[in-house]
């Protein structure tokens, strides 16, 4: 399975602040077009058959395994 990483640049035009953001973000919804994210580069990785202990399935130590993913860029086409 692949897992993709997506840098993403947002304008803040409502000023709602950073933890609305990633609230914003997270939730999926983009009331009254508070934010407007624009992907500007994806990552991606083949991390294995997926399963309920995969190591990015899991709470505990997630985020070190993000950080010893090796990314490969993904061409835009």
């Amino acid at each position: 399975m692949k897992t993709y990483k997506i840098d993403l640049i947002i304008e803040d035009h409502d000023e709602i602040g950073i933890d609305q953001i990633i609230d914003v973000i997270e939730s999926a919804r983009y009331p009254n077009r508070c934010i407007s994210p624009e992907v500007i580069g994806v990552m991606e990785s083949d991390i294995g058959e997926w399963h309920d202990d995969h190591p990015l399935n899991l709470m505990s130590g997630r985020y070190e395994y993000i950080n010893k993913i090796e990314w490969q860029e993904v061409d835009e086409e």
